[in-house]
């Protein structure tokens, strides 16, 4: 049985958030946990949100009787999104495009 959440255009760029994805990849539940809370980065608690949805799933497709220490990450990964084109004014009139990059969210999750 597995269950997955995803969470598209959040707002980080997709080579942050697999920094992070990286650590998560093929953990239990509790370790996936303890390393989203202890990594300070911003994509931690992003990946902590989809983490807890996909067991949310989980929960709804096999019933209550989930068993957390038995979930594990199955599948994780951080897709390119569409980027933001916004503007910024330069000397003489010119302009630059800024680019805010989004990403598409991963998580799977199954039971051991």
């Amino acid at each position: 049985m597995e269950a997955r959440a995803v969470w598209k255009y959040a707002r980080i760029t997709p080579t942050k958030a697999r920094l992070v994805a990286d650590l998560l990849r093929e953990k239990s539940l509790e370790e996936a946990l303890i390393i989203t809370q202890m990594v300070p980065h911003k994509a931690s608690t992003q990946w902590r949100k989809v983490i807890d949805s996909a067991v949310a799933n989980l929960k709804v497709v096999k019933g209550d009787d989930v068993d957390p220490e038995l979930v594990y990450i199955k599948a994780i990964f951080a897709d390119k999104g569409p980027a933001w084109k916004r503007w910024i004014p330069r000397a003489m009139g010119r302009a630059t495009r800024i680019n805010k990059f989004t990403s598409h969210l991963t998580v799977v999750v199954a039971e051991r």
